[in-house]
């Protein structure tokens, strides 16, 4: 079964975008951070996508950082992840889930056992920030034959000569970065989305989904009558660092989640 696909063609049906929420698998320790993942899609969340804990992680700004060394901090590593996403799995079997990170935990782990591992967990798709498609082999092209979609970053700097190389091995949705920056770091205007979305369809026929620099549920919005997805990350993980007590922590992004959704799903309406 492919979610991605599935969930993106349901949303289409009702004619709306998708919220993608975006948490750091550990964060703040593991059995909230399991607690916030099985809340996220009662929360109203179309797509998950949960970080993989890395201690350099470039394309992150300060709130996705952080969120990293507490994860790291509370030993959560690569199979403690995998073992959270078989968890989330024994309640919900129809949310799309994406893995996001870098390729050096997964080197480290053993490429054949993570892709192995992954699917029998449940994941949907990967996106790894520092493999471009000159890499496919190292990964994209065995992840892809196992059955798992491997979703491409684009920005604003990928030129039309680029775009068709760096769409060629994508497939679930198209992310673009609507920011030249990290994670958190301002926002796009939405003539600039506008734009950027257009050009994107003129080159492929997945669902574009676009982040970077979304903190509220209006900002959600309009990016959500121009696009198929709004990613939103930060504002996410924001909220776990302004609550020390975990329950509070986790009802903290369960509420900003439901925000954004509401958002989100009344957007084009």
């Amino acid at each position: 079964m492919n979610r991605l696909h599935t969930r993106f063609a349901e949303l289409k049906r009702q004619n709306r975008a998708a919220l993608v929420a975006f948490v750091t698998a550990g964060d703040p320790d593991y059995d909230a951070s399991l607690a916030i993942l099985r809340g996220l899609p009662k929360a109203g969340a179309d797509v998950i996508e949960l970080g993989m804990p890395f201690t350099d992680p470039m394309a992150d700004g300060p709130s996705i950082q952080l969120a990293n060394v507490r994860a790291l901090a509370n030993s959560q590593n690569l199979a403690a992840t995998l073992r959270m996403v078989r968890e989330f799995r024994e309640e919900d079997s129809d949310t799309p889930l994406v893995l996001m990170g870098y390729f050096n935990p997964i080197h480290r782990y053993d490429v054949p056992r993570f892709i192995a591992e992954a699917r029998e967990a449940g994941v949907d798709g990967l996106i790894v920030v520092d493999l471009p498609p000159e890499h496919d082999s190292d990964l994209c092209d065995p992840a892809r034959a196992a059955g798992i979609d491997f979703i491409r970053l684009t920005t604003p700097t990928t030129d039309d000569r680029r775009l068709p190389t760096v769409l060629g091995g994508s497939s679930g949705f198209v992310y673009y970065v609507s920011v030249a920056g990290v994670t958190g770091a301002g926002a796009a205007t939405l003539e600039h989305v506008e734009q950027a979305v257009a050009r994107l369809r003129r080159h492929t026929e997945l669902p574009v989904c676009v982040g970077f620099g979304i903190r509220t549920p209006e900002h959600a919005a309009s990016i959500a009558r121009l696009a198929d997805g709004v990613v939103v990350g930060s504002a996410l993980v924001d909220r776990i660092a302004a609550n020390g007590d975990r329950a509070l922590a986790i009802d903290a992004v369960l509420d900003l989640c439901a925000q954004l959704a509401e958002g989100v799903r009344g957007a084009r309406h």
